[in-house]
């Protein structure tokens, strides 16, 4: 009988392990308890397998089923392994997990490290690591996956990097496990030497065809920006998955300039019959939008649709980006449109596509209680400063007050550029004052702001502050060149000052530099410097091309603006606006009527570039000069939207200089009504009167200055009387001019001066 007994128990259990592997397929366990519960007292394995399988088909709860009725049936029945297994059905479930730990302790069970390890997992993937701390740290013997199971757990990159020191330090050996885990934190917290020194490890240990460990090498060498180290591991890898594909797409993604590789490269992943997902989709389509490849683009657009992906918010997401970067705005909205459950990036996206309807789109991203983050207001800041919606600005700036984003130094730094815009430069002061730390794009902010407004010497004083506390980059010289370029006040030797520093710093090969030095020489009458950086420059862009031709035609050299016109679009460089306006302006002063309007009509057929009121001024300052006066007037009646000051004040001097009343008063007249206050029109017209002898108009123009207050503006000079490095600014004066405190030194040189200069003439002319 006994011997039956024993047949039949040991039969049932072979049943239960075949049924096991049955049910594990179809989901139904109802069989298995049953055979599991006839047998009388089962084995303890029988036990662990059954309660195994239920985990691995995310039965958690059942199997704890299992573990808590054998439980009731006394601590015999259940074992180390059975703890470990229980706690295992635990993750997700903190409150259990603490319940299976107390019964581990009272129990015994913490002397077995297989169940410390697995309470450790519970509290590492419930983000309680002072809990998996506490354990750990009584393990008399933590082996490999005691160390991988804590690091597992770290939030903090560099405190899960001091942890893998301390687990190398102790003797443990590195696993696969644990090199994909240390080189994912040394991605994300970007310590990378950190992680070419674990690369030799894994080479040390012969690690490195681990498909996990080669992976986590690729991604770690894409995101430090070495590319071809990347690609290097990439090939040499002796299988890949999906993921090795995407780690190396993602790669050429994040470079920003190989864009054509990634779609080369996911070609050939679709070759390789690999499986795509979102990840990619994703690095595919952005590619296209950062080479502006359209065509494929859409295809992409097509895959999406066909592998069910094209309303996965991440696709999307960047489906609309490649759209908007192409042009094509209204694809980006209908792609928006169709995003089932739209997140912050996808509003932040839309809201930057459609700058016009940025604040009610925002509006209606908080309607849908989706919560912005700081590129959400940084992309509306920068809708509300191009449209200069004022008091817009003030309200969101209110707002990001409230919701504590005003505290994000990027957010900050664009409310810094929106009032500098705006003309409200002591709001950017405050704005700049309020910051708890500075950095560089915060200097580079307010020089702006200063410089956009015409404070020139202030630009230049923030510039010189910024240069005690960080190192200045390309945009800080751009920004503070500009200001002295722009400045009759400030002495060229600053200039000469910020060329020192960007030498000693080696930006002098930066584009952004190159051209603002150039820019800044010619504007301050240096053209042969201008020349020598423009030829020194090794990368000529648009706007080195454009700062030398206006060098030359602010000096008057026509035939050196010609050539080098000529010379940029031999180049292939597509000439500007203020490239055509440089043009224009150096045809307009030497009388090239003809090729002027060639060059204007050139611009808009063959170039398609807009004409601005200045490019319409040039032309009708040009046909002017040459005499052409009724041309010019016909010219100006067909500009669209009319004339603007700039064009009716060529044409009223060119009535000047020509002597035509009649059009001189219709021009003044129009310029009057535009601009009742600016003295121009005024003195240009009294001096025309004046030279006909018309002296009763003379006074009546006089005395309607006088009526409405119109003041003549003064002529100033400037002189650097400084020394060395010593002089920032220089000292502007006009005729009859007394403020110098050395003004009557200076008056007594200036007589000095001009008595030597008569006799030196006197004396040339007695030889």
């Amino acid at each position: 009988m006994i011997n039956c007994q024993l047949i039949k128990v040991e039969t049932l259990q072979k049943v239960l392990v075949q049924r096991s592997k049955h049910f594990k397929n179809s989901c139904s366990f109802y069989h298995a308890h049953h055979l599991l519960d006839e047998i009388p007292k089962p084995m303890l394995v029988s036990v662990h397998r059954f309660m195994l399988n239920l985990v691995r088909q995310n039965s958690p709860g059942e199997a704890l089923g299992v573990f808590k009725k054998h439980f009731q049936m006394g601590l015999s029945r259940i074992d180390e392994v059975a703890i470990a297994i229980a706690a295992k059905a635990c993750l997700g479930k903190p409150k259990l997990g603490s319940q299976i730990h107390g019964l581990a302790v009272v129990s015994g069970f913490m002397d077995y490290l297989a169940v410390c390890n697995s309470l450790m997992n519970v509290y590492c993937k419930s983000r309680d690591l002072k809990g998996a701390l506490c354990i750990f740290e009584h393990l008399k013997n933590p082996d490999t996956v005691s160390y991988n199971t804590v690091l597992s757990g770290f939030g903090d990159n560099k405190d899960a990097l001091r942890f893998a020191c301390a687990m190398h330090s102790s003797g443990i050996v590195f696993d696969a496990v644990t090199c994909t885990t240390v080189l994912a934190h040394c991605a994300h917290g970007q310590e990378f030497d950190f992680g070419f020194q674990l690369h030799c490890l894994v080479s040390k240990f012969g690690l490195k065809t681990e498909i996990f460990i080669a992976n986590a090498l690729v991604t770690l060498y894409s995101k430090s920006g070495k590319i071809s180290d990347a690609c290097k591991l990439f090939d040499e890898m002796p299988h890949r998955d999906s993921v090795s594909w995407n780690a190396i797409l993602s790669g050429y993604v994040q470079e920003g300039c190989c864009g054509f590789e990634a779609v080369l490269g996911f070609i050939e992943m679709v070759k390789q019959g690999m499986k795509l997902d979102h990840v990619s989709l994703t690095s595919v389509i952005s590619a296209c939008g950062q080479e502006r490849i359209l065509n494929f683009g859409k295809q992409m657009h097509a895959l999406s649709v066909k592998t069910g992906y094209s309303t996965h918010v991440s696709v999307c997401n960047v489906l609309m980006s490649m759209y908007s970067k192409c042009k094509i705005f209204e694809d980006a909205k209908l792609v928006f449109e169709n995003i089932h459950d739209p997140n912050v990036v996808s509003w932040t996206t839309m809201l930057s596509i459609n700058d016009e309807e940025a604040v009610n789109l925002f509006k209606e991203m908080m309607r849908h209680e989706i919560n912005p983050n700081e590129v959400t207001f940084i992309g509306l800041i920068h809708a509300i400063t191009k449209h200069s919606m004022v008091q817009e600005g003030l309200t969101v700036h209110g707002f990001c007050i409230k919701s504590n984003f005003f505290s994000e130094i990027n957010v900050a730094n664009s409310f810094i550029t929106m009032y500098g815009k705006f003309k409200m430069v002591e709001d950017c002061v405050k704005v700049f004052e309020e910051l708890d730390y500075r950095e560089i794009i915060s200097w580079n902010s307010m020089i702006t702001a200063y410089s956009l407004n015409g404070l020139y010497q202030e630009a230049l004083q923030v510039f010189l502050s910024a240069l005690k506390e960080l190192q200045p980059n390309p945009y800080t010289f751009g920004s503070v060149l500009h200001a002295i370029a722009s400045s009759e006040s400030i002495s060229l030797k600053q200039g000469q000052r910020c060329h020192s520093w960007i030498k000693k710093l080696g930006l002098d090969t930066d584009p952004i530099v190159s051209g603002a030095l150039l820019d800044m020489y010619a504007k301050r009458g240096s053209i042969f410097e201008s020349e020598k950086i423009f030829h020194e420059s090794t990368q000529k862009s648009q706007v080195s091309w454009t700062a030398i031709i206006s060098a030359h035609s602010r000096h008057g050299a026509h035939d050196s603006v010609m050539k080098y016109f000529k010379n940029m679009l031999t180049e292939g460089v597509k000439p500007d606006a203020i490239t055509f306006l440089s043009v224009l302006t150096s045809c307009s002063r030497n009388g090239m009527v003809d090729l002027g309007i060639k060059i204007f009509n050139s611009m808009v057929d063959e170039y398609f570039v807009e004409p601005f009121s200045e490019h319409y001024s040039c032309v009708v300052d040009m046909l002017g000069r040459a005499g052409r006066l009724k041309e010019a007037e016909e010219f100006m009646g067909n500009i669209p939207g009319g004339p603007g000051v700039s064009v009716l004040q060529s044409l009223l001097g060119s009535c000047r200089i020509y002597g035509d009343v009649e059009m001189g008063v219709r021009v003044s007249d129009a310029l009057i009504e535009m601009e009742p206050e600016e003295s121009g029109s005024y003195v240009l017209m009294s001096n025309l009167f004046a030279e006909k002898g018309k002296w009763d108009k003379v006074a009546r123009i006089r005395t309607m200055m006088r009526r409405r207050r119109v003041v003549k503006e003064v002529g100033f000079s400037w002189a650097d009387v400084g020394s060395g490095g010593e002089s920032v600014n220089l000292h502007g004066f006009s005729s009859g001019d007394k403020s110098h405190p050395l003004s009557n030194e200076i008056y007594y040189m200036a007589d000095l001066v001009g008595s030597e200069m008569k006799r030196k003439r006197e004396r040339i002319y007695n030889i």
